[in-house]
């Protein structure tokens, strides 16, 4: 008996530009801003929305986070500006980006703001989506998967795990000044929390580290550092909370720390090496 590959050719599926004629693909209209979450870094996890709008865009504002291989996919048409915050180094204003925003609309051009992992989880995309709300700028919401969740994921760490935790906490590491969020109840978090996940951490690692274990936590638990998930140059480093300070030292920005004991299922569910061909990582250094 002989079965349809014995016949003919495995079937492909379209290239993403064809998958674009397979969904129903929103209108790009001039005077429109287009806030884009670009993921984590791997192409291939673009959503098939911002794939096409990459190709539709007239002016493109991406962040520090967006990588080189999606960079790469924009057309050599399509202007580019880099409006990308790194901490101690010099970088635009979010006013001075907003304005640009709304300047470019409404000079008639179709905006594509890029902006790394999601745009409404820790990426300000709020923040610009009010002021183009209140410009009477029409705009457009791409989410797109966060660093978090894509970190976890390629380090073997589920997110949640029904032997491990029923509940999961996602924090930023600094506030809107560049300190140590203030409204962080500490004791209540380290108590009624089981997963914690830390975005831009590295700045105050050392306190975070202090108040967790000065709340309650257990030194003992599982913690887990993973640098530029998603690319080729990931790194990850499991240990336990007490040394988390030392374990840190390996590590620069963009970095994902996650405490729980989910983390120690890493070593079972490791999956992901690095492709021996990809672009380099970071739009900029």
């Amino acid at each position: 008996m002989s079965s349809e590959t014995d016949d003919q050719p495995p079937k492909s599926f379209p290239t993403a530009r064809e998958s674009r004629l397979l969904f129903s693909s929103p209108l790009f209209e001039k005077g429109w801003v287009w806030l884009a979450g670009a993921g984590p870094g791997d192409p291939s996890l673009l959503t098939l929305q911002l794939y096409d709008a990459l190709g539709k865009a007239d002016f493109i504002v991406y962040d520090f986070l967006v990588s080189e291989a999606i960079l790469a996919l924009v057309p050599s048409s399509v202007e580019r500006l880099y409006a990308g915050k790194r901490g101690g180094k010099p970088s635009p204003s979010q006013r001075d980006i907003t304005e640009t925003l709304i300047t470019s609309a409404r000079a008639g051009r179709r905006v594509l703001r890029l902006k790394g992992g999601d745009p409404f989880l820790f990426a300000r995309g709020g923040e610009e989506a009010l002021a183009l709300a209140n410009a009477g700028i029409p705009f457009r919401v791409l989410p797109g998967i966060s660093a978090a969740p894509a970190a976890l994921a390629y380090a073997g760490i589920p997110l949640t795990h029904r032997d491990y935790n029923s509940s999961i906490t996602f924090l930023t590491g600094h506030d809107l000044t560049g300190a140590l969020p203030r409204k962080i109840r500490w004791n209540m978090l380290a108590g009624s929390a089981e997963v914690l996940v830390f975005y831009m951490v590295m700045k105050h690692i050392a306190t975070i580290v202090r108040k967790l274990l000065a709340a309650g936590r257990d030194p003992q638990e599982p913690v887990a550092f993973i640098r530029n998930a998603t690319l080729p140059d990931q790194t990850i480093a499991v240990g336990v909370l007490k040394d988390a300070v030392d374990t840190a030292k390996r590590f620069s920005p963009p970095v994902v720390f996650v405490v729980g004991s989910v983390v120690g299922l890493h070593e079972q569910l490791a999956w992901w090496s690095p492709p021996s061909e990809f672009p380099r990582s970071r739009g900029k250094s």
